[in-house]
């Protein structure tokens, strides 16, 4: 029992110990600004880790720093989330807050979001376990397909095996060896790829259940015990060495994992290191006691009790969310922080408010994260032969033209930029496949050309930009 837990317990440690510096600086090669919320996020993530060196008796003690981003839409708040998860290894989930209602009101249960955590878990552990094993599982491929293009002699009649002579038995087996070491020299260099050979696939009978929404773990147990009662069939399939290493790699590698050992370790990771990200929790702030405000409300008292910490079971086993880290982030434009219930205010102690994008930050977002949108619409033509460059001019007039038309219209911070070179470059994405491979360059001058006139006509810049 303590080797088990103790395997577990390696298996839950981070892939990194980043120092929140290095979290930060991370995050800037992709988010621009919003410097207060990349320190609590960092901060909180380094406590996952300093909590972890503590004593065992300390470390239970030790409840995490729960975080709520408040801000309006675009400006990083998922973006921030969905990079740190990349960015730590750890289980993570994005749930919306609106997908939940009160239990007996139509709606998913909340507890569903803590059982997903542990499937990402899962298959995090599972990745883990299975690059330790890749050496043996590849040994076992090569073993199995020289079986397949070499099989070993079967002694079909045996009393004329006795008559030959042992000498002569001794120089078959030598022989034998020799065709399969330079079978297996042949194989490993790739000249048998297109060999065909005759490979046994299993496939599992799953029996497609219809349940009614909050009826997420009842549908899992059935599913289960499905699985173990509903018969293997078993297929034969001709295929090339190549092919056929890919599928026997596959199959010798669940052979050699220990479901136990992974779920018992996800479990582990889920409840020390698990990260779930709560968006959307201003839409079920309630505005009073009549309707779908009943339900919302609801969803908020539901909410309290995995935040703070309770057992929830899945197919797994039981999982605790007491040292699971919740990050809420809602724009809160018709309510506010201290609406919330006050309980589940409590359970968010930290508190960062994103500011709204500027202009110097759309040329920032534009120019500097190693995935923007310059660059991905730059890639995107250079495989049409078309080399497009972005002057600086042409940054700035965008730039301009993205702040304007979020404070005339709805402000939807960054997601503006997306609509904006989609409408620039909407002619020559469309002409660049009949046009001869050249280079482009997008000045302030094309720009204009492109946007003035729509972004100047208020009502169509509506339905457009």
């Amino acid at each position: 029992m303590n080797r088990a837990l103790t395997e577990a317990k390696t298996a839950a440690a981070p892939p990194a110990e980043l120092t929140p510096r290095q979290i930060v600086t991370e995050l800037d090669r992709y988010i621009v600004g919003q410097d207060e919320a990349k320190r609590a996020i960092a901060v909180a993530v380094r406590n996952r880790w300093r909590r972890q060196q503590l004593n065992e008796e300390m470390r239970e003690e030790v409840a995490p720093k729960n975080i709520l981003m408040v801000g309006p839409t675009g400006v990083g708040k998922t973006e921030i989330a969905r990079r740190l998860a990349r960015l730590t290894g750890a289980p993570f989930i994005k749930v919306e807050a609106t997908k939940y209602t009160e239990v007996g009101y139509y709606g998913r249960d909340v507890e569903s979001m803590v059982r997903e955590l542990v499937e990402n878990a899962i298959g995090l552990v599972r990745e883990r376990e299975r690059k330790n094993v890749e050496d043996e599982a590849q040994r076992r491929v090569e073993e199995r397909l020289l079986e397949m293009l070499l099989p070993r002699p079967v002694e079909q009649d045996r009393d004329r095996e006795r008559e030959r002579e042992p000498e002569d038995l001794r120089q078959a087996a030598r022989h034998y060896e020799r065709t399969r070491e330079k079978m297996r020299a042949m194989l490993v260099s790739g000249e048998l790829d297109q060999r065909k050979v005759e490979v046994a696939t299993e496939q599992k009978a799953s029996p497609v259940l219809v349940g009614s929404l909050g009826m997420e773990q009842m549908d899992m147990d059935l599913q289960s015990m499905f699985e173990k009662i509903l018969p293997r069939s078993t297929t034969r399939r001709e295929m090339t060495v190549a092919e056929a290493r890919e599928v026997l790699f596959d199959q010798e590698c669940e052979a050699l994992l220990d479901p136990e050992k992974i779920n018992h370790a996800a479990i582990e990771l889920a409840e020390n290191l698990g990260i779930i990200f709560v968006d959307e929790l201003d839409k079920v702030v309630a505005s009073d006691a009549r309707g779908a405000d009943v339900s919302r409300q609801g969803v908020q008292r539901d909410l309290l009790p995995i935040i703070e910490g309770t057992t929830v079971q899945s197919r797994y086993g039981y999982v605790r969310t007491d040292h699971v880290l919740f990050v809420a982030a809602g724009a809160f434009h018709r309510a506010r922080p201290s609406d919330l219930m006050p309980e589940l205010q409590g359970r968010f102690p930290i508190r960062v408010e994103l500011q709204e994008l500027t202009r110097a930050d759309f040329v920032r977002i534009l120019q500097e994260p190693r995935n923007s949108l310059t660059r991905q619409y730059a890639a995107l033509m250079e495989t049409e032969g078309i080399h497009v460059v972005f002057a600086a001019d042409a940054i700035e007039a965008l730039a301009a033209y993205a702040h304007k038309v979020n404070q005339s219209n709805q402000n939807i911070g960054a997601r503006r930029l997306y609509t904006i070179m989609e409408r620039l470059l909407e002619h020559l994405s469309f002409e660049a496949p009949d046009q001869e491979p050249g280079r482009v360059e997008i000045d302030a001058d094309y720009v204009n050309q492109r946007l003035e006139a729509i972004s100047e006509d208020e009502e169509l810049s509506k339905f457009i930009l």
